[in-house]
This record gives structure tokens, C-alpha cells and sequence, in this order.
């Protein structure tokens, strides 16, 4: 039996404990990810809040990013989310759109190798 191992858990492999089938990562919709990405941008819509905006939303973003993406993909994306809102000028990065097709990816990546 070859045994694999996963460095991310983006599609975590519990078969042994469900049914076939069951055992599905939830990728969030892309337009969740765009929207969550435009709200980031959102704080310089008001002059003069931009960078303060940030330092408010950052910590709430990285938290987002974590529940909906989870596991360690989820951690380290919610990290760098939280760190890309904090950084000035650096709020064009889509992380939460980075992250879908990153997701998106590594599941259809997985999903080649159970066939």
C-alpha cells in the first residue's frame, strides 16, 4: 500500500471515517472571495480613513479568510489576508480570489490522484 503524504490540508482525506462522497471541500463562491476582496479596498473609498480602515479590518479579514477556507490553508491565508491589509499600498492583492483558485487547484489536483 503506497502511503501519501499531505503537506497542505486544502482537501483533507477523511474516507475512513465517512461515506464515499461525503468527504467534499466546501469551495466558497468566487464572487464571495471578489466581494470580500473589494471590501478591503472599501476603506479608501472615505478620505482619510484608508490605512486606519485597514488597521480595523485586517484582523477581521484574516478571521474570515480562516473560517471559510480552514485548515492550515485557511491559517497561512488568513495570516498573509491579515498582513496584506496591514502593509500600506499593498491592498490591490486579491488574497481571498488568490486563495479560491488556489483552493480550486489543490482539490482538483487531489481528485486526479483518487481516480
Amino acid at each position: 500500500m503506497k502511503e501519501t503524504k499531505i503537506v497542505y490540508d486544502a482537501v483533507p482525506d477523511n474516507r475512513a471515517n465517512t461515506k464515499q462522497g461525503e468527504n467534499q471541500v466546501k469551495l466558497p463562491k468566487l464572487s464571495f472571495c471578489i466581494l470580500m476582496d473589494l471590501a478591503g479596498l472599501a476603506t479608501y473609498a472615505l478620505p482619510g480613513l484608508g490605512e486606519w480602515g485597514d488597521m480595523l479590518w485586517a484582523p477581521i479579514s484574516g478571521m474570515i479568510f480562516m473560517k471559510t477556507f480552514g485548515g492550515l490553508t485557511g491559517m497561512i491565508g488568513g495570516i498573509a489576508n491579515m498582513a496584506e491589509e496591514l502593509i500600506p499600498f499593498t491592498d490591490f492583492i486579491p488574497t481571498f480570489t488568490i486563495g479560491y483558485f488556489y483552493t480550486k487547484y489543490q482539490t482538483s489536483k487531489a481528485n486526479k490522484h483518487k481516480h
